[in-house]
C-alpha cells in the first residue's frame, strides 16, 4: 500500500512542510477517532485550475480529492472495513468535503446515510498548518447502527472530540514546535481526565479514578485542582515538582510519569484552545507500574549479559597467557608454533565477548572486531616480513552467533596467509561485500582475503588438505554459519579464498 508521502507527491502540489504537518496529525489522529467514535480518512486535493475568494482569501478549487491516510476507532465500530487510502473522488462526488474546502469550516448537516445499509453520520473537517494555509479535509464517519442514549463518560468523548476538531480546524492541533508523541503513549480508554481552565477536574472515567486511587487518593477526583492534588500525593515530604505541576494542570502538551507507594502512571496533557484562548484540557493517563518493572528487569539482565562477556573475555585472557608461557618452555618448535596458534585462536574470541561487554543486545560491529583481528594478524608476523593489512568494504552490524565464528575463521584465513606470505613483503586484503541471494531473497556477506604471497601448490585441493587452520575455517563457515568457502588462486600471483555467509532476516 502506497504510503502516505508516496501518495502526496505523486497526486498533490502539497510542500514538505505540509506533508511532514500532516504526518505529524495523522501520528496522533487515534486520538480524534477513539473520542468521536468514528473513522477517519484523510483527503488532499489533487490540483486544480479554479480558484475564488473566500472571505478576502484566494480557494483553490480542487479537480477532486484523494484519500492518503485512514484511521478506525477502538472505542466503537468501524464503518469500512475495507482500506481507503489510494482512492480518488472527483469534485462533486463528495459535497461535504467540497464544503469544507471552500468554506472553511466543519460541516456537519445532512441526515445519516443508508446507502451501505448502516446508517452512518458523516462529518468533514478541513486541516489548517499553523502558518494558516489549508491542507486537506478529514472525513469523520460515525456508524450509528449501536445508537443508544450516551453515557456520561461518551457525552464527555464526544465534547472532547469536537474541541479538538476545531482545533485541527484553526490549526492548532496538533501541537507546532512539540516533538512526536510515542506509540506508547497512554490511549483514550486507559484513563481521561477533563479540566477546566483552571485546572480542576471535571471529569474521571472509571480507569483515571482507579489509577488515581492506586496512587494513594481517598477523596473524590472531580472537583480537586489536578496539578497540586497530584503534587500532593507524590512529594508529601520534599518539595512539589514544578514540570509536574506543568502537566498535570493541562497548561502544556507534555507528558510525564508520577509514582507513589510503588504504582507509576504515565500522564499526557493535551491543552483544549479553541477561539484563541484556552477553555481546558484533557489528561490521559495509564498505570504502568507492570511496564516499568519489566524494564528495569530487562536493564538488570542486560547489565549481567555484559557484565559475563566481560568475565569471559577475562578468563580466555588469562588462558591465552597461560599458553603463551607455556609455549616459551617448549624447546620443540612445532610444539612452540601451535601453541602459539592456540593463542591467535583463543584471542579472536575475546575480541568479540569485549566488544559484546560494551553493547547494549547481542549484536556487534563487526567492522571493529575485524579490523582488530587484521591489526592482531599484522603485529604477530615474522619480523622480516614488511605485512600490510587493510579491510575494503563493511561488514556491518551481527549478532553474536555469527560474530564469533566468522572472527575465527577470519583469524584462521590471516595466520594462514602470512604463512605463505613472500619472505620481504606481504599485502593482505580483506574485502566485505553485501548482496541479496535472489532465489530465498536473503542478504548474503560475501567475505574475500586476498594475498599476494606464494600462492597454492600445484596440487591443492581443498578436501583432501590436512591443514588444521583450512579444517576449522571448514567447519566453523560451512558447520556453524551455514556457508560456501572457496579458495582460488589469484591473478597476478598469491590466493583468494571467499566465504559467502547467508545473513539471519533483519
Amino acid at each position: 500500500m502506497p504510503t502516505l508521502s508516496d501518495l502526496a507527491v505523486r497526486h498533490t502540489k502539497l510542500s514538505d512542510a505540509d506533508i511532514e504537518w500532516l504526518h505529524t496529525l495523522v501520528s496522533d489522529w487515534q486520538l480524534l477517532a477513539d473520542l468521536s467514535f468514528a473513522d477517519l480518512i484523510l483527503w488532499a486535493p489533487l490540483p486544480g485550475t479554479q480558484r475564488r475568494t473566500v472571505g478576502g482569501e484566494s480557494v483553490d478549487e480542487p479537480e477532486g480529492w484523494v484519500a492518503i491516510a485512514q484511521m478506525r476507532p477502538t472505542t466503537g465500530p468501524t464503518v469500512y472495513h475495507d482500506d481507503i487510502v489510494g482512492s480518488m473522488v472527483h469534485r462533486g462526488q463528495r459535497e461535504l468535503i467540497d464544503t469544507a474546502w471552500s468554506e472553511r469550516r466543519i460541516c456537519r448537516e445532512g441526515d445519516p446515510d443508508w446507502s451501505t445499509g448502516v446508517p452512518v453520520r458523516e462529518e468533514t473537517i478541513p486541516v489548517r498548518h499553523a502558518e494558516g494555509h489549508f491542507l486537506g479535509v478529514i472525513q469523520r464517519s460515525t456508524n450509528l447502527s449501536s445508537a443508544r442514549t450516551p453515557s456520561r463518560l461518551e457525552l464527555t468523548y464526544l465534547q472532547s472530540a469536537s474541541d479538538l476538531a476545531q482545533m485541527v480546524a484553526e490549526g492548532r492541533f496538533p501541537f507546532s514546535g512539540e516533538p512526536a508523541i510515542l506509540v506508547r503513549s497512554p490511549r483514550v480508554g486507559d484513563g481521561l481526565l477533563r479540566l477546566d481552565r483552571a485546572g480542576r477536574v471535571t471529569y474521571a472515567s472509571p480507569n483515571a479514578l482507579s489509577a488515581y486511587r492506586r496512587l494513594g487518593l481517598h477523596a473524590d477526583l472531580v472537583g480537586a485542582e489536578l496539578g497540586r492534588l497530584t503534587a500532593t500525593l507524590c512529594y508529601s515530604d520534599e518539595p512539589i515538582n514544578e514540570d509536574l505541576m506543568i502537566v498535570a494542570s493541562g497548561r502544556a502538551a507534555k507528558e510525564t510519569e508520577v509514582e507513589s507507594g510503588g504504582t507509576i502512571v504515565q500522564l499526557r496533557a493535551i491543552p483544549l484552545i479553541v477561539g484563541g484562548g484556552r477553555i481546558g484540557a484533557l489528561v490521559l493517563l495509564r498505570d504502568v507500574t507492570e511496564l516499568r518493572r519489566r524494564e528495569r528487569e530487562l536493564m538488570t539482565k542486560d547489565a549481567t549479559i555484559r557484565e559475563i562477556h566481560h568475565r569471559v573475555k577475562n578468563n580466555l585472557q588469562t588462558v591465552a597467557a597461560l599458553l603463551r608461557l607455556q609455549a616459551r618452555r617448549l624447546q620443540v618448535p612445532e610444539g612452540r608454533e601451535a601453541l602459539e596458534e592456540a593463542v591467535r585462536r583463543v584471542g579472536s574470541i575475546a575480541i568479540v565477548h569485549e566488544t559484546l561487554s560494551h553493547a547494549p543486545e547481542e549484536f556487534v560491529d563487526f567492522d571493529d572486531i575485524a579490523d582488530r583481528v587484521i591489526a592482531m594478524a599484522g603485529e604477530v608476523s615474522a619480523p622480516e616480513v614488511a605485512v600490510t593489512p587493510r579491510r575494503t568494504g563493511t561488514f556491518g552490524i551481527m549478532p553474536s552467533l555469527i560474530a564469533t565464528p566468522l572472527a575465527m575463521a577470519l583469524t584462521e584465513l590471516l595466520q594462514n596467509a602470512l604463512q605463505h606470505g613472500r619472505p620481504k613483503r606481504l599485502e593482505v586484503v580483506v574485502d566485505a561485500q553485501h548482496f541479496e541471494h535472489r532465489p530465498d531473497r536473503r542478504e548474503r556477506l560475501t567475505v574475500i582475503v586476498r594475498d599476494d604471497g606464494r600462492g597454492l601448490p600445484e596440487d591443492f585441493d581443498l578436501d583432501k588438505s590436512t591443514s588444521l587452520g583450512l579444517q576449522i575455517v571448514r567447519t566453523l563457515v560451512e558447520g556453524e554459519l551455514s556457508g560456501k568457502l572457496s579458495i582460488e588462486p589469484r591473478d597476478g600471483g598469491g590466493t583468494e579464498v571467499t566465504l559467502s555467509i547467508p545473513l539471519p532476516a533483519a
